[in-house]
């Protein structure tokens, strides 16, 4: 949706702007922390395209710092990381929102941030805090799971799956979609799940079998989940005919808020044996023109304030302990209690080669 999070997306008007250009002269970059003019007012975020946040939340982060939030969206998760790689030093913005646990190494590594240890960081339980150097600080956490049209699978008086096990049966042949994870973050989480599940040597036999199985892949969580996924609103629109689809546990909620009607159920469901645990982080890009206005940023990202509006924005959990979840979001949500996980380590090692034995599997 990192978390995500991910049906928002498509279903609320996008927030700020989306142009991707660089501005600015490198007389007012450098490390983040040194400028050679005045902080400006604006502080830019830099996102994947899933990021929202209510208009009057922002508007009390600016009353509250004096700073007016600038969002660029910048592609699916991977994507967006991958462009803040390439411009190392020269950021597009300020802060950057939406790495994620299966994509921190990789950030980490090319140091496209610098430390900053939030103000209310200890209300977010350790097990979220992944980088011990504080160069990102968690935000939310989501699972990505497979979801499922409830009317196909009663019309057909079909079960819907539950298991990654399920999924390879020939009852299920031609039914599912998910991500190219070398370009999204709900299809790598998936791969790393199926991972998880079977091995380090036994999850390629088990794509082999998806893809007998007639998976479909494409390119973005956007393209997969309104385009190609008969469940959701989107998707609906579309005369999209794939009722199995990789997103995320929580996407069920989206649905019925922006349901026209409303229905009092979700017309989606999760595959709650098809998960993989996310957590989705936010730092202080290196060579922020901004950085004053950034740390304030992550510090209000974390704020109670922020963390109970972002469930019904972008559909992710809270990582702050005193921030409650709307009835909304837990009626119509999953609750996943065994999520496949897998250590940040491993996740470093084993990610890049992963992904390309999966292009070779799957895409050739």
């Amino acid at each position: 949706m990192s978390i995500k999070k991910a049906a928002a997306a498509a279903l609320v008007a996008a927030l700020g702007v989306t142009s991707l250009a660089a501005c600015g002269t490198d007389d007012v970059r450098g490390e983040a922390g040194k400028t050679d003019q005045p902080a400006p007012k604006t502080v830019t975020l830099v996102s994947h395209d899933s990021f929202n946040a209510s208009k009057e939340v922002l508007a009390d982060f600016t009353k509250q710092t004096g700073f007016t939030v600038k969002v660029l969206k910048s592609g699916d998760a991977g994507e967006a990381v991958n462009k803040e790689i390439l411009t190392k030093g020269s950021p597009q913005g300020d802060v950057f929102f939406g790495v994620d646990n299966t994509l921190l190494s990789r950030a980490l590594d090319n140091g496209i941030f610098v430390p900053y240890e939030a103000k209310g960081l200890d209300r977010v339980p350790a097990a979220y805090q992944l980088d011990k150097e504080h160069r990102v600080t968690p935000i939310d956490s989501g699972d990505i799971c497979v979801n499922y049209d409830k009317k196909y699978f009663a019309d057909k008086k079909l079960a819907p799956p539950q298991t990654f096990d399920d999924l390879v049966k020939p009852a299920y042949k031609n039914l599912l979609v998910v991500e190219n994870p070398e370009l999204s973050s709900p299809g790598l989480g998936f791969l790393l799940g199926t991972a998880a599940e079977y091995g380090d040597d036994g999850w390629q036999d088990y794509w082999k079998k998806l893809k007998a199985n007639g998976v479909k892949t494409v390119d973005s969580w956007e393209l997969a989940y309104n385009q190609e996924f008969s469940g959701s609103a989107g998707g609906k629109q579309a005369k999209a005919d794939r009722p199995l689809v990789v997103s995320y546990a929580s996407s069920p909620p989206a649905e019925v808020l922006y349901g026209e009607p409303q229905p009092k159920v979700a017309p989606t469901g999760v595959s709650t044996g098809t998960c993989f645990r996310q957590i989705e982080f936010a730092g202080l890009l290196n060579g922020a023109k901004n950085p004053e206005g950034g740390k304030a940023l992550i510090d209000f990202l974390i704020s109670k304030k922020f963390q109970e509006d972002m469930p019904l924005q972008m559909f992710v959990n809270p990582v702050a302990k005193d921030a409650a979840l709307p009835e909304l979001f837990t009626k119509h949500g999953v609750v996943v209690e065994k999520p496949e996980t897998m250590a940040p380590e491993k996740i470093a090692e084993k990610r890049d080669p992963w992904i390309q034995q999966w292009s070779s599997l799957v895409l050739k």
